[in-house]
């Protein structure tokens, strides 16, 4: 059962009923869908609630986008900023109105994304920190046109970042992770990276560690 929100997704309760509880909200890759990384759910901490939600953009046969990429560019491939801007915005009001919807609480809200959905989860928490306690990007990258201007001068001191990529990832070369280090560490975000031995996916190990990491933080 879902909330009629902006954004079709799906629910896992907290496992023991408490007012306000915190919360995970879950973005799937290119050309996925909210089951992917709803597949998770179960192992997530109890105390979370966990949304998952699904990308605004149909693909065929199947499949849903936060963006387009175009792989077909004489000049190599793009994507479309203007869409993964309003993808940002969309996904900034769907934590709005899941807050309001599933009483959740606001001071307590995590971010997960998977590649494309990382993209997206770097571009929200970058550019509204007041609304995310941690972010959590695997096999993603930052893409500074998905920023707000005024970036920079926000205040990032309470977010909490979590960074995996594979080492042998064939899709968002492991080259794009690093460079997002960097870009954290210019900016003075505190944040853990890790690599493993993968290509483009998250291994048993990646998810232990993250959920370890995530549990310390909550």
């Amino acid at each position: 059962m879902t909330q009629s929100l902006n954004l079709f997704h799906l629910v896992r309760q907290p496992k023991s009923a408490v007012p306000n509880p915190a919360s995970i909200f879950l973005f799937h890759g290119y050309g996925s869908n909210e089951e992917d990384l709803f597949s998770f759910a179960s192992e997530l901490p109890g105390e979370l609630m966990v949304i998952s939600a699904r990308a605004p953009h149909e693909m065929q046969p199947f499949g849903n986008a936060w963006y387009t990429i175009n792989f077909e560019a004489t000049y190599g491939k793009w994507s479309d900023i203007r869409q993964a801007i309003a993808s940002r915005e969309m996904i900034k009001t769907f934590i709005d109105e899941a807050i309001q919807a599933y009483g959740l609480d606001p001071e307590r809200v995590n971010l997960l994304g998977f590649s494309q959905g990382a993209v997206l989860s770097y571009a929200v928490a970058l550019s509204y920190p007041e609304k995310v306690k941690n972010l959590m990007a695997l096999s993603g990258y930052i893409d500074e046109a998905t920023l707000v201007d005024e970036f920079a001068s926000k205040d990032h001191s309470h977010l909490n970042i979590y960074v995996s990529h594979g080492q042998v990832d064939q899709v968002i070369p492991p080259d794009w992770a690093h460079k997002s280090s960097d870009f954290l560490k210019r900016h003075n975000l505190s944040h853990v990276f890790e690599e493993y031995p993968v290509g483009h996916g998250v291994s048993p190990q990646n998810f232990y560690s993250l959920k370890s990491w995530l549990e310390k933080h909550l």
